[in-house]
């Protein structure tokens, strides 16, 4: 289990055990953590992730500008 997350309002990838026992990320934003879940809002929706079923976690740089469409 990670101990430390990083604190809310920051873009992060968290990978997570699902039930299934296989693993997972969840990327966006970083909503909110407590002793229990960490929640982040990304491109799924908002996914409540469980404290105890995550194994990795980091701070990652906002996404890239969209690209420009040629004419």
């Amino acid at each position: 289990m990670v101990r430390q997350l990083p604190e809310p309002g920051r873009r992060v990838v968290i990978r997570y055990i699902l039930p299934s026992g296989q693993a997972t990320d969840a990327l966006g934003e970083l909503l909110s953590v407590d002793a229990v879940d960490a929640v982040v809002d990304g491109k799924r929706g908002i996914e409540r992730i469980p404290r105890g079923a995550v194994i990795a976690a980091r701070e990652v740089p906002p996404p890239p500008a969209p690209r420009s469409v040629r004419p």
